[in-house]
């Protein structure tokens, strides 16, 4: 069932990567997992951007356009989803190397599952502080490396030691994916692709 797993990934997870192993869920399943969960950071970037406002140190409070939000609402949804497929993309790539030979759907699996707490994140995007952005940032990024390393062991059928150093190559690749699309969102903004900022 889709959003399932999403409780016990958080009190239990490695019995929850067990029944995700066990369930052997159609890569549908882990698509509509991750189409449903990138709308939170995307509508709730949206709601703070366009309504709310950012202010950073004493500086004016920055808002955008209804459209100009709805342009970079749409930019991270997209780049959400397509950062979990080049992810899972990674981790069937480099699966010959430790021993492992999983489907593009179980590396799906294990992206999916594992992104779950970046997605959820984002509702702090609703408390629009710089502070409060980063402290939640930082702890869902060490929660889903934290999934990742108990994680790949069980889905892709490896012993734990080899499983420990497959997961840090992926969570290597994965932090270089992410400076990637941070980096994306900087070109599109410093090149006026968001055009209507109001300073309040």
């Amino acid at each position: 069932m889709v959003l399932s797993h999403i409780w016990g990934l958080y009190t239990h997870p490695k019995t929850e990567w067990d029944r995700i192993d066990h369930d052997k869920e159609s890569f549908f399943s882990s698509l509509l997992h991750v189409i449903l969960l990138a709308f939170i950071p995307a509508l709730s970037a949206y709601y703070s951007a366009v309504y709310i406002g950012w202010q950073i140190a004493n500086g004016p409070v920055t808002t955008l356009s209804s459209q100009s939000g709805l342009v970079l609402a749409a930019a991270m949804y997209l780049a959400l989803i397509a950062g979990v497929f080049a992810l899972a993309a990674l981790i069937k790539w480099m699966a010959v190397t430790f021993g492992a030979t999983p489907s593009f759907t179980h590396a799906m699996e294990l992206a999916a599952y594992t992104s779950t707490p970046l997605f959820m994140v984002g509702f702090v995007a609703l408390y629009p502080e710089l502070w409060a952005m980063t402290l939640a940032g930082l702890a869902g990024l060490c929660y889903a490396v934290y999934l990742l390393y108990t994680g790949v062991p069980i889905m892709m059928h490896i012993p734990e030691d080899r499983g420990f150093i497959y997961a840090s190559a992926v969570v290597t690749s994965g932090l270089v994916l992410l400076v990637v699309v941070m980096a994306s969102f900087a070109i599109l903004i410093t090149n006026n692709l968001l055009p209507v900022v109001n300073l309040i």
